[in-house]
């Protein structure tokens, strides 16, 4: 507004406006944000037969950027069109800007198509649209464009400068192109990027990609040149390299076929910097840099200045960059030895975007042997390279790394509260509250806004305080109250309303408490806050619900008649009522709810309602109706159960076996015992450490003391490996664990065996105990009498 008075006041004393006054104007409207202000000053000067540049239209164009307003790009375009002024290198980048923030890679082909037509590419144009292909994950055009980047610089016709004002600056003049074609300039219009249409398909890269010399650009080089070229271009037409680098070694001129990776020799061609790349069906192989990281290339570097050094290295780490960001190690990897064979130093930005491809293709402790290199090398990593090592580390659960390296971090950007995020998700699934505190004291330190993601974590982590150890008391529920109140009052601080994840974790922390009012009082709650969720999420919400009320057995009383029924029958008729839809673990749950009622007619019902709504019966179920069976301590009924699950080809699993074995040792069957472990063993289903407490404590509890530690034996080999041969192989190894006296060989054994071999390590852990009671280990336990008891038993 400041500049529009000035303007007018001009105006007033009859001061004549210049080129520089109009350009002054239009910045203040572009920088301010004042789009539709900026562009009628466009059109005033225009109606007043006004000045016209290039510059001020880029001015305009920058403006539409920075404010993200793409309204008026198309009709910029059409002004300069009509006023005829030309595009410059500047403009073609505005336009970029434009195409990258909208990501829109057909767009910049387009671009990149219609600027080669007039331009022979600058090493500062190529640097754009290197970065432009690496913003959109176009890592063989990007590579493409990349060589043609070095072969210029081996050249040495390439030279940058530095302004007055720090930026980079080429030598060679920018003159902008003429507008012949009318339809030239609607090509590019940003209103209608969805719409264009190119050779090819360039999200596929099958659209043309080109560097040539057109009869326009007399500026640059000779007609006869440029037939030369042209000609040299239509010779090679036969031979289908399309996709070709022109590049001079030795005195002698190639085509680098990039898809194939191999050098084909043609017509001997003066090269003078008129490139034709091709980014259809292209192929990145290990000897596309073959020819550039030759000793001449690297020579040719030495002899290029500081600032084209830099531009180079700025263009390896962004496509560096976006090979992490396309999980492409191959590429990243060749990228970062390129860089080294043609002596450009890797900097911090290089070490960082390749540890992240390292990390996405070969791991986290690949990753980290990167950083030891760094280190080796006085090179301090960035914190986002700290912060990508954390979330691998989270990743694989070494919590003591992920930590470490969150603790390394020391910039307070948003961004940085996914790390926090991930080891947060991390210490929930390893049941590590203190150290989930650890880290949201580093948070607070910091100074980083905690997002919706990582109250989720911590209704997850907090929102109990005896889960899993023991059930929930009148002190506990207080503790609970208490934290979920402080939670949710922090939310409000910041401004953070509830999400489904939020509300879905704060109510299955509640049921697993045993809150069972505080749970059926926020799903009401959720029911009004999360009106939008769709049914099935809702069900998901219902299904925690039910199953918390299930495991709690909370019975309430119904007025209209005098009958003690489970809550959770209640909750599903409500759910029912309200046309909820159902699934299969709904009735699963509500299957095992007749357990607890004792009613095997409800359950049927149940099942009958199953099967009319599309549902066919999962190994759950028919866990949960044996669950059904045994509270009626009917185990014929189970065993019957179990025999017609396996006719039926379901897919039985340990937890149905343990289920019948739960039953048989609380009642001191020990015949049901030995008919379930007989069939776990020759369905071939491993026991589990529940599996083998279930049996062992049966046969303890009866004074069959010999019999347990015999049972315990086998049952552990059977953990191992339920495979004869397999067990003779590993007998060497494991026996030297058994029977070393070593007191430290117990904490080896778990620690070796940690994670998904857990069970391995009990296994292990039981059969040196038996050893320590002075019994032999077997490692053939098909010929234990106690196996081949049960083995007769279950044949007659």
């Amino acid at each position: 507004m400041f500049a529009m008075e000035t303007w007018k006041i001009m105006e007033d004393k009859m001061i004549d406006i210049n080129k520089r006054s109009c350009i002054f104007i239009l910045q203040a409207f572009s920088k301010g944000g004042y789009i539709k202000e900026a562009f009628n000053w466009l059109n005033f000067l225009a109606e007043n037969d006004r000045m016209h540049y290039a510059p001020m239209f880029n001015i305009f164009l920058s403006g539409c950027w920075s404010s993200k307003s793409f309204n008026h790009v198309d009709r910029c375009l059409e002004l300069m069109e009509n006023q005829l002024v030309g595009k410059s290198e500047i403009t073609h980048w505005e336009l970029l800007k434009l195409a990258v923030l909208q990501r829109n890679l057909s767009a910049v082909h387009e671009i990149w198509k219609e600027y080669t037509r007039y331009y022979s590419p600058s090493v500062i144009m190529l640097r754009k649209f290197i970065w432009c292909y690496a913003k959109l994950g176009d890592l063989d055009s990007g590579n493409a464009a990349l060589k043609h980047l070095l072969v210029l610089a081996r050249q040495g016709s390439a030279s940058l400068s530095i302004s007055g004002t720090g930026n980079y600056q080429s030598s060679a003049v920018d003159i902008p192109i003429p507008t012949k074609e009318k339809s030239y300039e609607k090509r590019f219009s940003l209103d209608n990027l969805s719409s264009l249409t190119f050779e090819g398909n360039p999200e596929k890269n099958e659209g043309p990609v080109e560097v040539s010399m057109d009869e326009s650009s007399m500026g640059h080089h000779s007609i006869m040149k440029n037939l030369e070229l042209k000609k040299s271009f239509e010779s090679q037409s036969k031979l289908n390299i399309i996709d070709a680098l022109l590049l001079k070694i030795n005195g002698n001129t190639f085509f680098n076929e990039l898809g194939k990776g191999r050098c084909i020799p043609v017509a001997h061609t003066i090269f003078d910097g008129a490139v034709r790349i091709d980014s259809s069906n292209f192929q990145v192989k290990q000897e596309d840099f073959s020819e550039l990281s030759s000793g001449k290339m690297k020579q040719g570097l030495e002899m290029t200045s500081c600032p084209l050094k830099n531009l180079l290295r700025w263009s390896f780490n962004d496509m560096i960059h976006a090979c992490a960001q396309s999980n492409n190690y191959q590429m990243a990897e060749q990228l970062f030895l390129q860089m080294l064979d043609i002596g450009l130093k890797p900097s911090e930005h290089t070490y960082d975007g390749f540890v992240k491809a390292a990390i996405e293709g070969k791991g986290v402790d690949y990753g980290m042997k990167v950083v030891k290199m760094m280190q080796e090398r006085n090179i301090k990593p960035y914190n986002n390279t700290f912060a990508v090592l954390s979330v691998g580390y989270s990743r694989t659960l070494e919590l003591d790394m992920a930590e470490s390296f969150s603790n390394k971090i020391s910039d307070k950007l948003p961004k940085n509260i996914h790390t926090f995020n991930t080891l947060l998700a991390a210490c929930g699934f390893m049941d590590e509250p203190e150290r989930a505190v650890r880290v949201l004291a580093k948070i607070k330190r910091l100074k980083i806004k905690l997002n919706i993601r990582t109250y989720e974590l911590m209704f997850t982590l907090f929102g109990t305080v005896n889960v899993p150890y023991e059930r929930g008391n009148i002190l506990s529920h207080m503790d609970v109250t208490k934290r979920i109140g402080a939670i949710e009052m922090d939310m409000m601080k910041n401004g953070i309303h509830h999400s489904y994840a939020s509300m879905k974790n704060l109510i299955r922390a509640l049921g697993s408490e045993g809150m069972i009012q505080d749970m059926l009082r926020y799903l009401d709650i959720a029911e009004n806050l999360l009106w939008q969720t769709d049914a099935h999420q809702t069900n998901d919400l219902y299904n925690i619900v039910l199953h918390a009320l299930v495991k709690a057995k909370e019975v309430s009383r119904l007025l209209n008649s005098a009958v003690n029924r489970h809550k959770a029958i209640e909750v599903f008729r409500s759910m029912r009522s309200c046309g909820l839809p159902a699934n299969v673990a709904t009735y699963n749950i509500m299957i095992e709810c007749c357990s607890m009622l004792k009613c095997f007619k409800s359950a049927c019902a149940i099942i009958s309602l199953m099967l009319r709504e599309g549902f066919y019966p999962q190994t759950l179920t028919y866990t949960a109706l044996i669950k059904v069976l045994l509270a009626n301590e009917d185990f014929e009924g189970a065993l019957n159960l179990l025999d017609q699950s396996h006719s039926e080809a379901i897919q039985l699993d340990v937890q149905l076996f343990n289920t019948i074995l739960r039953e048989a040792y609380i009642k001191r069957r020990i015949d049901v015992v030995e008919l379930v472990v007989e069939s776990m063993h020759r369905e071939k289903i491993q026991p589990n450490p529940t599996s083998l407490w279930y049996t062992f404590s049966a046969y303890v509890e009866s004074d069959f003391h010999s019999t347990a530690m015999e049972a315990l034996q086998v049952l552990s080999m059977r953990m191992i490996s339920e495979d004869n041969e397999i067990l003779q192989g590993k007998k060497s190894v494991f026996e030297e664990l058994i029977l070393n006296e070593d007191p430290d060989v117990e904490s080896e054994i778990i620690k070796t065996f940690k994670g998904s071999q857990e069970f391995l390590a009990t296994a292990l852990m039981n059969l040196r105990w038996c050893a320590i009671m002075g019994y032999s280990i077997s490692w053939s336990p098909e010929e234990s009498q106690w196996a081949k008891r049960l083995a007769n038993k279950v044949s007659t």
